[in-house]
C-alpha cells in the first residue's frame, strides 16, 4: 500500500500499518465515556493497527464523575487508568492530548485549561454552547499553535470516504459553478412524547437542540464541501413537545427512563433554514429529531453548472454523480462505490467492494489528528472552523426569534 496525497489535511489514505515499535508515544486522556466516548475510544484503539502513524497513541486515562462507572468504562473501552476529576486528567504527565467527549456546557472550560497546560485538544462538536465561548476557544487555540499545540473539532462526517471524495471532486471543478446546496439530517428518537428530559433537551447543558446536535454537522459539511463560509440565513425553529418526564437514573446514548414529574424542554426540536454562500450558491438545511422512521438519515445534494453530487449516510459507501457535460442521450446519475484504494482513506482497509461503517470515521479522525500533531500542520476542522459553525447556529436562532428575518453571519 502507498501513502496517498492529502488535500486540506483530510483527503487521504496512509498506507497499511507497518508496526509502531520504537515510535514516540503520545498519551491520550479522554473526558467522558458515553456514546461519543465509546466511539472515540474505538478510533484510538484501532488507528495504530490500520494506519502507519508518525507517533504511537497510548490510551492513558479516561475521566468521569462516577468512580465505579468510569473504572468499568476504562476496562471495557481499553484505557489504562481512570480519573474522576478532569483537572487531574489534564495534570497527568502521561497525557499529551485531551479528548473532550462531554456535553457542550463543559467544552470551553476543559479545552481552555488543557491548552493552557500545554496539551493538544480534540473537542467534540459543536465546539461550544455560545459564540463567545467558541471565540475564546479559537483564540486560545491560535495562541497554543504558536507553541506547537494542535486543537481540532470532532466533525467526524468529514472522514466518510465518500464525502472526502465529494470534496475533492468539487475542488477539482467537476461540478462547475455551484448553484444549489441541499442538506437534511433526520432522526426520530424524540417522537415519543414520554421520552425523558435528558441533557440534550436542556439549553444550559446542550446549547440548542436538533440545531446544535444535527444542524452543526450539516452546516460544517456544507462549508467543507463548498469551500466557503455561509454568508447569511433565514430560519424557523420549533419545539413540538414542551414538557417531558424528568430523567430517572442515567441515560445511555439515545435511550433513557423517565419518572412521573414533568420538566420544561428548553431547546428546539427542529430547525429549518435557507442560506446563501458568498459565491451566490443557495442552500437549504433541515435538522429534526421528529422524523418518524428516520434513524440517522443525513442526506445531501450539490447541483452545479456542470454536474451534481448526492450522498446518503445510510448508504455510506456510495456517492451519486451526474456529469452534465456528457451527451444527454447517455447521461444520468451513476453510483460510485467508494471502496477503491484511490479513494480517500480506503487504501489502508479492505479489498475493493468491502465497505466501511460509522465507526471508521473516528479511526480516520484520529489518524488525521496524529499526523497534524507530528507535522505541526493546522488540523481540519480547526477551532476556527468550529467557531464558524457556531456563528451560523447563532444566526439561525436569531433569525428564528425575529420571524425568519434574513440574518448575516459575521466574518
Amino acid at each position: 500500500m502507498r501513502e496517498t496525497e492529502t488535500e486540506a489535511g483530510a483527503d487521504s489514505g496512509s498506507g497499511a500499518h507497518s508496526g509502531s515499535t520504537g515510535k514516540r508515544p503520545l498519551g491520550v486522556g479522554m473526558v467522558g465515556y458515553a456514546f461519543m466516548g465509546a466511539a472515540h475510544s474505538q478510533g484510538w484503539r484501532t488507528v495504530g493497527r490500520v494506519f502507519d502513524l508518525p507517533v504511537r497513541p497510548v490510551l492513558s486515562a479516561v475521566c468521569g464523575r462516577d468512580g465505579g462507572a468510569v473504572r468499568a468504562a476504562a476496562d471495557r473501552l481499553g484505557w489504562a487508568a481512570a480519573e474522576t476529576d478532569w483537572r487531574a486528567l489534564i495534570a497527568r504527565d502521561d497525557v499529551d492530548l485531551v479528548d473532550i467527549c462531554t456535553p457542550g456546557d463543559s467544552h470551553a472550560e476543559i479545552a481552555l485549561a488543557a491548552l493552557e497546560a500545554g496539551k493538544h485538544v480534540l473537542c467534540e462538536k459543536p465546539l461550544a454552547n455560545t459564540v463567545e465561548e467558541a471565540e475564546a476557544m479559537a483564540e486560545a487555540a491560535e495562541r497554543a499553535r504558536a507553541r506547537g499545540q494542535v486543537a481540532m473539532v470532532g466533525f467526524n462526517y468529514r472522514r466518510v470516504p465518500a464525502l472526502a471524495l465529494a470534496r475533492r471532486m468539487v475542488a477539482e471543478g467537476r461540478l462547475g459553478a455551484l448553484r444549489h446546496v441541499r442538506l437534511t439530517y433526520l432522526q426520530d428518537w424524540l417522537v415519543d412524547a414520554s421520552f425523558p428530559l435528558t441533557w440534550r433537551l436542556r439549553k444550559d447543558r446542550a446549547g440548542s437542540g436538533a440545531l446544535g446536535d444535527l444542524g452543526a454537522h450539516i452546516v460544517d459539511l456544507a462549508q467543507y464541501l463548498v469551500g466557503e463560509p455561509v454568508a447569511g440565513v433565514s430560519a424557523l425553529t420549533e419545539t413540538f413537545v414542551r414538557e417531558r418526564p424528568l430523567l430517572e437514573g442515567a441515560s445511555s446514548g439515545l435511550t433513557a427512563e423517565g419518572g412521573g414529574k414533568l420538566g420544561t424542554v428548553t431547546v428546539d426540536d427542529a430547525a429549518v433554514f435557507t442560506a446563501r454562500f458568498p459565491s451566490g450558491a443557495l442552500a437549504s438545511f433541515e435538522a429534526t429529531r421528529f422524523a418518524a422512521g428516520r434513524k440517522n438519515a443525513l442526506r445531501l445534494e450539490l447541483n452545479g453548472s456542470d454536474g451534481s453530487l448526492a450522498f446518503d449516510l445510510e448508504r455510506l459507501n456510495e456517492l451519486s454523480f451526474h456529469d452534465h457535460t456528457e451527451p444527454a442521450a447517455s447521461s444520468g446519475f451513476r453510483r460510485i462505490l467508494v471502496t477503491e484504494p484511490d479513494h480517500p482513506y480506503v487504501d489502508a482497509w479492505w479489498p475493493p467492494g468491502h465497505g466501511l461503517g460509522y465507526e471508521h470515521t473516528f479511526v480516520h479522525q484520529a489518524r488525521d489528528l496524529l499526523h497534524a500533531i507530528a507535522t505541526g500542520a493546522r488540523p481540519e476542522p480547526s477551532f476556527a472552523d468550529g467557531l464558524s459553525v457556531q456563528r451560523v447556529l447563532a444566526a439561525v436562532e436569531e433569525s428564528a426569534a425575529k420571524n425568519s428575518v434574513y440574518t448575516l453571519i459575521p466574518a
